[in-house]
């Protein structure tokens, strides 16, 4: 005899809690990184301003660092969709990320100038913030698939 029939969640509705909104640690993890996408997509768009005013000296680095910014924003942008709905894909390519800038955050305190220390604070402090926020109890609950 079959058991009986035990609803699971819809596909766009997060795994974790009660269905519904996630856990305010979960909104104020994505709210960082979604941070950080706008401001990657922020820096693309003033490379684009460089290209468009010949203000570039390489027309194929820009390209490049055009396509790398507004690709890891789409990246974050979508790692954070998938946590919002509960899904743990999205904590992979996050932790990477804040790695990557946590190492950029450290070269930018060595920079000397005060606007890299500057910067470098800011991007160290938001990556290791993040980074631990996804190994809190709220996330990893909220993410079991």
């Amino acid at each position: 005899m079959p058991g009986p029939h035990v609803a699971e969640p819809a596909p766009d509705a997060p795994s974790g809690g009660d269905g519904g909104r996630p856990p305010a640690a979960v909104v104020a993890l994505l709210a960082g990184v979604l941070l950080e996408a706008v401001a990657l997509a922020v820096f693309a768009g003033a490379v684009v301003v460089d290209l468009v005013r010949g203000a570039t000296a390489g027309v194929g680095v820009s390209l490049f660092v055009i396509a790398f910014f507004a690709g890891l924003a789409w990246m974050l942008v979508a790692a954070a969709r998938a946590l919002w709905r509960g899904r743990r894909g999205g904590r992979a390519p996050v932790a990477g990320w804040q790695v990557f800038q946590g190492l950029i955050g450290v070269a930018l305190l060595t920079g000397g100038a005060a606007w890299a220390v500057a910067a470098g604070a800011v991007a160290l402090a938001l990556a290791v913030g993040i980074l631990v926020g996804l190994m809190t109890r709220p996330l990893v609950r909220h993410t079991i698939d």
